[in-house]
């Protein structure tokens, strides 16, 4: 049989043994040779091949039969020299790492979960609400020594999480491939547990679980409330710790804040490096769009993009970055569609909806309470007519994030801060646009004013 004709009779056996199955222990064997009626397969560990032996021997001899009626039985084993064995069968990656004689067993990349080629370090644009993020997890994945175990990655959706998790799994292919990583959500982890218990193969769930070097695990706040999932998931978290095995956990929100979680496994959860995506700002969403528009002109090459048309959809879509990513995809294909430009114009047709529901909603009533608060003054102070800077400066922030974070008018700020004239406000507008640059506890207030009040 040649291995042309084992590569059909793989796809049959994904059909029959489901997509986790076949990708986590089927995909990384490769036949070696049918002589005497034995079919001798080439696995990356001895662990997976007694997995194998045991669990899938069955369907595997009747899809051999079909093809090959002299077939009796199965045979696994790991090859002596490391540089006759196929890479770690992951999609579309390779690994550039010599390999070497010194680890007859090297091990493979294990996933249930589909990594997005998309997904890596060169294609993650970097700003200051992500920066510490990226570089804890760009440590992660030269998969050298690290001083904090695990890294947990939180922030809300679109900022980035999943894309670090795979780009960190696409790097430890490449720089470690002698590594066991197994990366999959926590979903998957409580759907492998949950078989387990069913099927009666606890052992092999734990054996499965603690012997990886690296475990990645991503949106865990799935596993709150499920009781006998987190006390495996705690478990799990502990050998691999005492062995000094690297984990990364993303979540949506930080480890303290997740209910339902267990106390021991947020104590747990937190006894690494916590590192929060933080919401885009403007700066970070322009970079993103740039970046994506220079993908999007392969696919189009005769279409350019107006001047300001990316600086009106940074300023406008603010909450999450696939939508902003959508809006950018639809907006090229719309134009290739009809063949228009890409302008001012085309876009507020196009984009209609998404500008509608990414519309701010924030009042200049509610920055003036925020602000407020924020300066420990009286709301009848900062709307008055007292020139005093203790009232004039939170006035002009104020005014500043009304113009910002609003669809109002200058003429109409004016009005709710006392009936000013719209120059008044144009002149704090611009007061504030300078101490930005010059003070920095400006520009941090600004920040926890805008985050507060886009929250």
């Amino acid at each position: 049989m040649t291995r042309d004709e084992w590569a059909v009779l793989r796809t049959q056996l994904e059909k029959t043994l489901g997509q986790n199955n076949f990708s986590t222990w089927i995909k990384p064997m490769t036949l070696d040779c049918i002589s005497d009626g034995i079919a001798t397969f080439h696995v990356p560990t001895n662990f997976i091949g007694n997995y194998v032996s045991q669990n899938f021997s069955d369907a595997i001899l009747h899809i051999l039969k079909s093809e090959d009626p002299t077939v009796r039985r199965l045979s696994f084993s790991v090859p002596a020299n490391v540089k006759d064995r196929p890479a770690p069968s992951a999609p579309a990656a390779t690994s550039s790492a010599p390999a070497t004689a010194t680890k007859p067993e090297a091990s493979s990349f294990v996933q249930t979960a589909s990594l997005d080629k998309r997904f890596t370090f060169e294609r993650f644009v970097v700003g200051k609400p992500n920066e510490l993020a990226h570089a804890a997890a760009k440590r992660v994945g030269e998969g050298g020594p690290v001083t904090f175990n695990p890294l947990f990655l939180y922030g809300g959706v679109g900022l980035g999480k999943t894309h670090l998790m795979h780009a960190i799994a696409w790097d430890l292919q490449t720089n470690r491939p002698d590594l066991n990583v197994m990366y999959l959500s926590a979903e998957q982890f409580m759907y492998r547990f949950v078989q387990s218990l069913r099927e009666r193969k606890m052992m092999d769930f734990k054996e499965i679980f603690r012997s990886v070097d690296v475990l990645m695990v991503d949106d865990v706040q799935f596993i709150a409330g499920k009781d006998s999932t987190q006390e495996e998931f705690f478990h799990t978290f502990n050998a691999l710790v005492d062995q000094n095995k690297q984990i990364i956990i993303s979540a949506d929100r930080a480890p303290g804040e997740i209910t339902g979680l267990e106390e021991r496994v947020k104590s747990r959860l937190q006894c690494g490096l916590v590192v929060d995506l933080h919401p885009t700002d403007y700066e970070l969403r322009l970079g993103i769009l740039q970046s994506k528009v220079e993908m999007q002109q392969l696919n189009y090459p005769d279409l350019e993009v107006a001047s300001g048309v990316l600086e009106f959809l940074a300023h406008r879509i603010s909450t999450n970055v696939r939508v902003l990513e959508g809006a950018l995809t639809r907006l090229f294909a719309f134009a290739s569609l009809v063949g228009r430009e890409i302008n001012m114009e085309l876009t507020q047709d196009c984009l209609a909806d998404v500008l509608r529901a990414s519309e701010r909603k924030i009042t200049v009533e509610e920055i003036q309470r925020r602000v407020s608060e924020h300066y420990n003054i009286r709301m009848s102070d900062m709307i008055g007519p007292k020139r005093l800077r203790s009232y004039a400066r939170p006035r002009q922030v104020a005014m500043y994030l009304s113009k910002h974070l609003t669809s109002r008018s200058l003429p109409e700020i004016g009005r709710r801060f006392g009936g000013r004239d719209h120059t008044t406000v144009m002149h704090g507008v611009k007061r504030i646009e300078e101490l930005k640059v010059a003070d920095g506890q400006i520009a941090e207030d600004l920040e926890l004013l805008r985050r507060a009040l886009e929250a």
